[in-house]
C-alpha cells in the first residue's frame, strides 16, 4: 500500500512541476508596460482563460499532493 502511495506521489510530483511549468510568467516592470500595449484584446482574453484554467489545475493537484503527502506520514 505504501509503495503504491509513494509511485502515486511521485507521478503528482512530476505533474505539478508540469503544469507549473506550463503557466507563462507575469510581466512585470518597465519590460511588462512596455510589452503589454503590444498584446490584442482577444490575446490577452484566450491567455488569461489557459492560464486560469492551469491555475486551478495547479490548485487542485498541489492539494491532492499535499493531503498524499500527509497520508503517507501517518503509515
Amino acid at each position: 500500500m505504501q509503495f503504491a502511495l509513494t509511485i502515486l506521489q511521485v507521478i503528482l510530483c512530476l505533474v505539478l512541476v508540469a503544469v507549473v511549468m506550463l503557466q507563462s510568467g507575469k510581466s512585470a516592470g518597465l519590460s511588462g508596460a512596455i510589452a503589454g500595449g503590444a498584446e490584442t484584446f482577444l490575446s490577452k482574453n484566450k491567455a488569461k482563460s489557459l492560464d486560469a484554467k492551469l491555475a486551478k489545475g495547479t490548485k487542485w493537484v498541489c492539494a491532492v499532493w499535499l493531503v498524499l503527502t500527509l497520508v503517507l506520514n501517518l503509515i
